[in-house]
């Protein structure tokens, strides 16, 4: 039987490991995640931001790029294409996405930001012009006007200025305040490097290498002039002074919400301890305690985490072979979520229950599990690893006709969604249900067709069994034939 893997499972688990800074792990889940639902907008946002975070601006702005082909308003859209534009340093046309987005969703503040952050980058590139302010409506003016500063720009540089001069000038431009902001710890070496320079003496001595003092003490000056950019340029002031106080605003008025964050990240961290289903166990009982003794107020969705850290246990235990344990997690999970009226709680601890008992070989009480969950199947593909379990169980029972009929039931699913992969899944379900019916033309006539799903897949380890199987139906087939014209 092939593990069930549903999309939101994927997301889930893409999105707790990329909070852990695993983006590799994370874009595989990715990946996997937009095999089972293409052309998702919400999955490419959240694959474009892994691939920002790796350092792939190209293939992230493809993606935010994507996802506004399938909706041009897409606010996450507007705003990923924006931050990679702003990451790759396309300043303007990042400042344009920014706009674009805030016209779209005024209420988002962090388009606002945007606007502010690019601004401020732009003035650092090309000075402060007075006509940076972008207009409501005309963002092509703007990318115009933009490229005429920059011709006014190269034509002041083309005058006979130093270039020592020029450095000075725009150095006393920048405001101590904001410099000290900036810099953090360093400004004090930069203040002791500049006190330095009025050493005359000093300056014109060298070191036993037969380098000149002042041209040290000038390269560390200019170095610590280029991280004060730097840094003015990645994260502008004002947006530091925003988070502070957004901060300090949560601190007195959100508690209760900061602590139900904290537990669910934990929570999410619990399910991804697969390499060691114990400390994963020890982990999720732990937290439950903490969980339990905390009130309403503090976690709003209580009972959600409860039930869901009784799965965490549950699949634990299975992990660790201990079924009755893990039927017993998951029946509190189910337990939980029925007593709230949580549908995705039950439709998540019928599909556990459901595995637990297959794995203990008690097929027919995990086809009645599955079966109450059928009704509560989202999409397409959901429907086609159901009917496609289902359908096993009934084959593992000899219960061949049964089998046939969930596996039609899974194939027509998979042809519903489009998708592949579940289409062989439950191709090859049917062939086999046909062979053990004894049905063997129409067995060969199946495996063909799962022969070219296999293809398409492509899939080298399915196409092996497949012609493996087509080869043992074929003499089964003609072993029949003989016996009948005997």
């Amino acid at each position: 039987s092939l593990p069930v893997v549903s999309f939101g499972n994927l997301m889930s688990e893409g999105t707790a490991l990329s909070r852990r800074g695993l983006h590799d792990k994370a874009l595989g889940c990715f990946n996997d995640a937009l095999k089972l639902r293409a052309g998702d907008k919400h999955c490419l946002i959240t694959r474009s931001k892994c691939f920002l975070k790796l350092g792939d601006t190209e293939n992230s702005l493809k993606d935010a790029e994507a996802s506004l082909q399938i909706d041009q308003t897409f606010p996450e859209g507007l705003y990923q294409k924006a931050e990679t534009l702003y990451t790759m340093g396309d300043f303007e046309f990042a400042l344009v996405f920014y706009h674009r987005g805030r016209r779209l969703r005024p209420d988002m503040n962090k388009f606002q930001l945007g606007i502010n952050k690019a601004e401020e980058a732009i003035i650092n590139c090309i000075g402060n012009p007075s006509s940076l302010k972008l207009e409501s409506t005309e963002e092509l003016c703007f990318v115009s006007r933009q490229a005429e500063l920059r011709s006014k720009k190269e034509n002041q540089k083309q005058q006979n200025k130093p270039k020592d001069q020029k450095d000075q000038k725009q150095t006393k431009k920048q405001s101590p305040k904001i410099e000290r902001q900036l810099l953090g710890q360093l400004y004090a070496d930069k203040a002791f490097l500049e006190k330095l320079l009025k050493d005359e003496d000093l300056m014109q001595s060298s070191t036993r290498q037969g380098v000149k003092v002042m041209d040290l003490v000038l390269g560390g000056i200019s170095y610590l002039n280029h991280r004060r950019d730097f840094w003015q340029q990645q994260k502008p002031i004002y947006t530091r002074v925003y988070e502070r106080k957004a901060l300090r605003r949560r601190d007195k008025k959100q508690k209760p919400l900061d602590i139900s964050r904290s537990i669910t990240k934990n929570v999410e961290d619990i399910e991804l301890c697969r390499g060691s289903a114990e400390e994963s166990c020890r982990k999720a009982e732990r937290m439950l305690k903490i969980v339990q003794m905390l009130s309403d107020s503090e976690v709003p969705n209580k009972n959600v985490l409860i039930g869901y850290l009784h799965s965490c246990i549950g699949k634990a235990y299975l992990a660790m072979g201990q079924m009755e344990a893990a039927l017993r997690s998951h029946r509190m999970d189910l337990d939980f979520a029925r007593q709230n009226s949580l549908t995705d709680g039950v439709s998540r601890a019928l599909d556990n229950i459901g595995h637990v008992y297959a794995r203990m070989g008690k097929f027919q009480q995990a086809i009645n599990t599955w079966e109450e969950k059928i009704p509560m199947a989202q999409s397409s593909l959901e429907k086609a690893w159901l009917f496609h379990e289902i359908g096993r169980c009934y084959l593992e029972l000899d219960k061949a006709g049964e089998a046939q009929d969930y596996g039609q039931k899974s194939l027509q699913s998979a042809d519903e969604e489009g998708d592949v992969e579940w289409q062989l899944h439950a191709t090859v379900l049917v062939a086999e249900a046909q062979v053990k019916l004894k049905d063997y033309r129409s067995a060969i006539l199946t495996f063909e067709r799962a022969l070219e799903k296999a293809k398409l897949v492509p899939s080298e380890a399915a196409q092996n069994g497949i012609i493996a199987a087509l080869d043992n139906v074929s003499k089964s087939f003609i072993a029949e034939l003989n016996k009948s014209h005997r």
